[in-house]
């Protein structure tokens, strides 16, 4: 399954891993055919680390803080499988412990500063177009809509 996530600084065309990581793909093909993440800020930008996104929070005219919100439920990681390395333009599953994630997601700049979230976040996809957008996003940068595209 491949996705689009569209920001207003162009678009990073991704690759999931649906076999590697199934039940985190699903809850993000989910949130993103539902309309979730349409106007959600990046609201963690750590340059040579990670841009990070998802939170509900983040929404214009929301009253909490951006980077705490979820959708009102968690999941559990998926550590197990073969691509669970934090390589460059590598998707991963925020937490704030083991078996927490929910919408919040980020993306890799690199391997050099990620490597030691290898099996603690669940990879569930990769960038395979528009790396060069990654490298642009800045906080407050917005994802304007997630595209799924299934096979």
């Amino acid at each position: 399954m491949k996705g689009i996530i569209k920001t207003n600084k162009g678009d990073m065309h991704v690759t999931f891993y649906d076999k590697d990581a199934p039940n985190t793909v699903a809850n993000m093909v989910k949130l993103a055919k539902s309309g979730y993440y349409d106007g959600l800020k990046w609201h963690r930008v750590i340059p040579d680390f990670v841009i990070q996104g998802g939170c509900p929070n983040s929404k214009d005219g929301a009253n909490g803080i951006p980077g705490t919100g979820g959708p009102g439920y968690q999941i559990d990681c998926e550590l197990d499988a073969e691509n669970q390395f934090h390589d460059r333009g590598v998707l991963s599953m925020a937490h704030a412990g083991r078996n927490t994630g929910g919408s919040q997601f980020f993306v890799c700049h690199s391997r050099r500063n990620t490597a030691h979230l290898d099996r603690n976040h669940t990879c569930f996809g990769i960038v395979t177009e528009g790396l060069d957008v990654l490298d642009e996003i800045r906080q407050g940068d917005s994802i304007e809509t997630i595209q799924i595209i299934e096979d």
